[in-house]
């Protein structure tokens, strides 16, 4: 019997938006060298509907949404699932930002996994209606799929009474190991290795961007912040960012190469971590995989990723200290470095994360 994996909803592979797409890239190459075949849904911005092609030898099926931002995912999305209830295998879904237009795969019989991310209706840049729209798919999806999948131990905590499903998959992200990067993207950035930090999040307030940049810029620092993301004149929140910020911090855009990405997180002298909700973040986890030094916001979700060896902050005061503390206290610093490769070495490999997804997926597969 073949066996058939369908990959949605994220933009497709290769990754070039966020950490589903990164997973999705690691994923689909792995299930197909197992003997499996694979179909990833990418979402395209021009182009024709229901393009196929391959990659790595994934199938790519490509469907191109004819509204913006995120009306524009969720009619990409209600497409995804049209095409694939037609079509042989089981299915893995990323995310429960659409989850009950999954209910037309129930309805069709399909066995879904769902990969239930971050409480994304916590999120403070969400209105009232979309909180609302988001904490509906998440009892959906908790509920609609035959395996929700928790990326982490307090997201399984926080599903388990949101769901009548006896079974729930703790997977949580994995990172690649990097145990050397070249210099030269760093310093053509005018960067001098171990001479700066970096913080790589999206440009939202619950990431405490803004609390990382004030409390970095309270003082000189013979150090340079390198903040990754996009950040536009148009939005208030991210010039109140650049407003904060010394002539000591660097906006250089959104960077998805993940040469140069890998690059600045290996030559940094510390990972600045400022999520407030989720589960296990790709972001800390490429960060441990680095062998990065981290200070992470003060939560039950960076705790259990990144470990007891690395330092947290409540607060702008907190973080201040923190920042302090690694750009004079070299033996702190290293002792965060090595715990950052044993909590990765522990947790968040690919070779064993992927191997859970396919056993979790295996299991679903009709019974012969």
């Amino acid at each position: 019997m073949t066996r058939h994996l369908n990959i949605m909803g994220t933009r497709g592979v290769p990754a070039a938006h966020s950490g589903y797409e990164y997973f999705a890239g690691h994923l689909a190459p792995y299930m197909v060298e197992r003997g499996w075949k694979v179909t990833v849904y990418c979402q395209d911005d021009e182009g024709e509907d229901g393009l196929v092609d391959h990659w790595r030898g994934v199938e790519r099926v490509h469907f191109v949404p004819r509204l913006k931002g995120t009306p524009g995912t969720m009619e990409f999305d209600w497409k995804t699932v049209r095409h694939v209830v037609r079509s042989p295998g089981v299915d893995l879904v990323l995310g429960y930002n659409t989850a009950i237009f999954n209910l037309v795969q129930r309805l069709y019989g399909r066995k879904v996994a769902m990969n239930m991310d971050g409480i994304e209706w916590l999120r403070e840049k969400w209105s009232l209606p979309a909180k609302a729209w988001f904490f509906v798919n998440e009892l959906a999806g908790a509920n609609l799929s035959n395996l929700p999948i928790a990326d982490h131990p307090e997201m399984e905590k926080h599903l388990r009474p949101r769901t009548l499903r006896r079974t729930i998959a703790m997977i949580p992200y994995g990172a690649d190991l990097v145990t050397g990067a070249s210099t030269a993207p760093v310093t053509a950035m005018g960067l001098t290795p171990g001479k700066y930090m970096v913080k790589i999040a999206r440009s939202v307030p619950e990431n405490s961007i803004l609390e990382v940049i004030r409390a970095f810029s309270r003082r000189r620092r013979d150090c340079t912040l390198v903040v990754l993301g996009k950040y536009q004149a148009d939005n208030a929140f991210h010039e109140a960012c650049r407003a904060a910020a010394s002539d000591e911090v660097m906006f250089p855009g959104a960077i998805f190469d993940p040469t140069i990405v890998q690059a600045l997180r290996f030559h940094a002298r510390a990972y600045l971590h400022g999520h407030t909700v989720g589960g296990t973040n790709p972001s800390l986890c490429e960060a441990l995989g680095c062998g990065n030094a981290v200070i992470a916001h003060d939560n039950r979700f960076n705790r259990w990723t990144a470990g007891a060896d690395q330092l947290y902050f409540a607060d702008e005061d907190g973080c201040a200290a923190a920042i302090e503390r690694l750009l004079v206290d070299d033996a702190r610093l290293e002792q965060a470095r090595a715990g950052a490769r044993i909590r990765h070495a522990e947790a968040f490999t690919w070779p064993a994360i992927l191997r859970a997804y396919e056993d979790a997926l295996t299991a679903l597969l009709p019974k012969v």
